[in-house]
């Protein structure tokens, strides 16, 4: 691997210049994360096996789409850093801008509460006050390794990414482990019982819309490559390492589920603990599958921990050198940290982890919620590149029709994934992001500017009214954490 080693202050890797090999493992290490050691139980709460299908179908396409989104964007507008807020900022303006990149972040954040509440649940097998990861007990001992994780962090960005690399490779292991065995292992009389679903999965619509922020979760990071873009040694570079990870994981993702419908019942699987692919493979195998399994959540957990409050801080950071965030944010520390950035995404992660105890289902809440976040940047980015494709965004030159169908496509899909998301979680998203527009206001009176347009003045006022409805629903228990 060929790097620069000249110093930058952001809090990307120290190797400045990454190769096509170094993004694409970023993109698998983002992507490969403790959501994958969920999905049997969170499947089978939902759907059979033809609705799985059917599901990884619909992600993978509209998710392949949005790859490509990316990597046509990489080529088209290489001037364009921290990938999914800038091309928001760059189509739709800069408040809207503002609300993509703060909500990039909040999911990266609340994406890190589920690896501790995962955490705590693997160990609550043993340990019974653990629970399912939402006791004091349990939030206690993830708050402390919150911000065990922002000392090791803080002390430099080259001794966390060495980690990371190690972890990427690792976490792999015990995944395609399990995909063999439970190949070996698989019952075609279980699997084919499990192919219409359960009486409580419903019409085969209703089993596919229930899984579709799952298959988001698992498929954040695949927009990786392009956060780092202005490290990439070649622009090019950016686009294929996203396709290759993308490609690479939804092969991971897609057998981790399907195989587990052949050991044992759909509904036994949406009753095991989680992390539910360690019962899978005890099922099969014995005990030594289910301790097998733990370890790899746990070596999952911290490869996927740092990759993504690296890139949560790397955010931050750009945006506020962009002036869309406070100055304070710019700053860094003498070993290349952005400190100020990664103290308020640590801070938001442990606000959330707190939020999970009065959650019916702290993990599942977790991974929804982290999905619904990122709803909104993926809808401007793929929006931004249809206005691209089409020359309407100041420069004249056209996609083709396939880059165009491909824009449009990924659009649709994003705009799909709102509507599959439901009331609930679109609301507490407002929640999250109507605040968010301090940070927003202070960045505009340091630079003695007008706080808002009136075209931004609009969508401050539905921000708020959906924030206001959002939490009078859940006053009101119309929905419910």
């Amino acid at each position: 691997m060929q790097v620069e080693t000249k110093p930058e202050a952001s809090g990307a890797p120290a190797s400045v210049k990454l190769t096509f090999w170094t993004m694409t493992a970023m993109v698998v290490g983002s992507m490969v994360g403790a959501g994958v050691f969920s999905l049997p139980r969170r499947f089978a709460q939902e759907t059979g096996v033809a609705g799985a299908l059917i599901a990884w179908a619909v992600a993978g396409t509209g998710m392949l789409m949005l790859a490509f989104v990316f990597q046509m964007l990489a080529v088209r507008r290489p001037h364009l850093d921290a990938g999914v807020y800038a091309y928001a900022k760059a189509g739709f303006g800069e408040y809207p801008g503002f609300f993509s990149a703060f909500g990039y972040w909040a999911s990266a954040c609340v994406g890190n509460v589920t690896y501790w509440v995962l955490i705590m649940s693997t160990v609550g097998a043993i340990v019974p006050a653990l629970g399912d990861g939402d006791t004091i007990l349990a939030i206690v001992l993830s708050s402390i390794g919150l911000w065990a994780f922002y000392a090791l962090i803080s002390r430099g960005v080259r001794e966390a990414t060495a980690i990371n690399r190690i972890v990427t490779v690792a976490k792999l292991v015990p995944i395609i482990v399990f995909i063999l065995l439970a190949v070996f292992y698989l019952d075609p009389k279980v699997f084919a019982e499990n192919w219409g679903g359960a009486d409580y999965a419903g019409s085969l619509f209703s089993q596919v819309k229930g899984t579709m922020l799952a298959t988001v979760f698992v498929f954040l990071g695949v927009e990786g490559a392009s956060v780092y873009s202005r490290h990439a040694k070649r622009r090019e570079d950016v686009g294929r390492a996203t396709i290759l990870g993308f490609l690479s994981v939804f092969a991971i993702f897609a057998s981790v589920t399907i195989v587990s419908y052949g050991i044992l019942p759909m509904s036994e699987i949406a009753e095991l603990r989680q992390p539910s692919m360690a019962g899978v493979l005890e099922a099969a195998v014995g005990t030594w599958g289910e301790v097998f399994v733990s370890i790899g959540l746990i070596i999952s957990v911290l490869g996927a921990y740092l990759a993504w409050t690296l890139m949560a801080a790397e955010v931050l950071l750009v945006a506020a050198k962009d002036d869309d965030m406070p100055r304070f944010l710019r700053r860094t520390s003498s070993a290349d940290v952005p400190i100020p950035a990664l103290v308020l995404s640590t801070a938001l992660s442990q606000l959330f982890l707190i939020v999970t105890y009065f959650s019916e289902d702290a993990f599942s809440f977790a991974l929804d919620l982290t999905s619904a976040l990122t709803l909104i940047p993926f809808l401007l980015a793929a929006a931004y590149a249809v206005k691209v494709m089409l020359g309407w965004d100041g420069d004249r030159r056209r996609g083709s029709g396939g880059q165009l169908l491909v824009a449009a496509l990924a659009t649709v899909y994003t705009l799909f994934l709102l509507f599959a998301a439901g009331l609930k979680f679109v609301l507490v998203s407002f929640v999250v992001y109507a605040p968010a527009t301090i940070l927003f206001v202070m960045a505009r009176r340091e630079q003695g500017r007008r706080l808002f347009s009136p075209g931004e003045f609009v969508l401050l006022a539905i921000s708020i009214a959906g924030a206001v409805l959002g939490i009078v629903a859940l006053a009101a228990g119309w929905i419910s954490l």
